[in-house]
């Protein structure tokens, strides 16, 4: 039905946020299945999935991965991680249209000295935390969302170091009313991506799947041949 893509600096408020707006869908339509995806769902640390780029690739890719496992039109998805780099949102962007869900991101635009003194007090109190290098790291390398591009659109704003983050804050129920509206012809304000021939998945049933293996067999063999 719907892929929610949070977004945010480390520590600024992503998560509580991602908790509000899973808690007012489930209120809202309580036969709908709303799951949240992050780091700890998949028994990752942060301090572990940021230490170096490789890992932080990883990570990506393991996230990526579930996602693509989870889309479906007949739940919504939260994908509750950082989410800083721009090219990564446009390859989620992707896994929902060729799904041929609604999108949208949410964005937490906390200033970075904020955030940082939320990850001081949450090392102090032995929460979850980033440490400061890995902080300075993340935060100098966030990339911004911006309305303008398909992949950061409809784009939602909160702003928790200004304002509290509850189920009933007018940002979360602005999106709560775009992923659970009804659609139809005549519906405009809300967009439903649509899959095209380059993203739409081919699946196999169970019935012709023996047939499709043997056929791509038949195609390596013949390139094989003509190798020889």
């Amino acid at each position: 039905m719907a892929l929610v893509v949070m977004c945010g600096q480390p520590c600024s408020g992503k998560s509580e946020a991602a908790a509000c707006l899973a808690a007012a869908l489930r209120s809202s339509v309580p036969d709908v299945t709303v799951r949240v995806i992050d780091e700890s769902s998949l028994h990752l640390g942060r301090n572990e999935s940021y230490k170096d780029m490789v890992v932080e690739k990883n990570l990506r890719g393991v996230l990526r991965s579930e996602v693509d496992r989870s889309v479906s039109r007949d739940g919504i998805i939260i994908v509750d991680s950082l989410n800083n780099i721009k090219g990564y949102r446009y390859e989620l962007w992707c896994l929902a249209r060729a799904s041929g869900i609604r999108y949208c991101v949410f964005f937490c635009d906390t200033e970075v000295d904020h955030c940082r003194d939320w990850n001081v007090k949450r090392q102090e109190k032995g929460e979850p935390s980033y440490d400061n290098n890995i902080f300075e790291d993340l935060a100098r390398r966030f990339e911004r969302p911006d309305s303008r591009s398909r992949w950061d659109s409809p784009l939602f704003e909160l702003f928790p170091s200004r304002e509290e983050i509850v189920e009933s804050s007018p940002v979360i129920a602005e999106a709560v009313s775009y992923l659970t509206k009804k659609v139809d012809s005549k519906t405009r304000d809300v967009k439903v991506l649509q899959p095209t021939i380059a993203t739409q998945s081919v699946r196999t049933t169970e019935g012709n799947s023996l047939y499709e293996m043997d056929k791509a067999t038949q195609v390596t063999a013949v390139f094989l041949a003509d190798d020889i």
